[in-house]
């Protein structure tokens, strides 16, 4: 995951399904992941 940025889609590799977040959530870690991206673990503006 990266540590300073946000991956706003995500193309699954397997189904070819394209995920976006979720309203309220900044990126795709937030909405799929196990945990929340760095700038949200670290109560940062997301995603800037």
């Amino acid at each position: 995951m990266p540590t300073d940025a946000c991956q706003f889609y995500y193309e699954c590799t397997n189904c070819r399904t394209l995920l976006r977040p979720r309203p309220g959530d900044c990126c795709v870690f937030c909405s799929f992941g196990s945990v929340k991206c760095p700038p949200a673990q670290q109560q940062l503006r997301c995603c800037e």
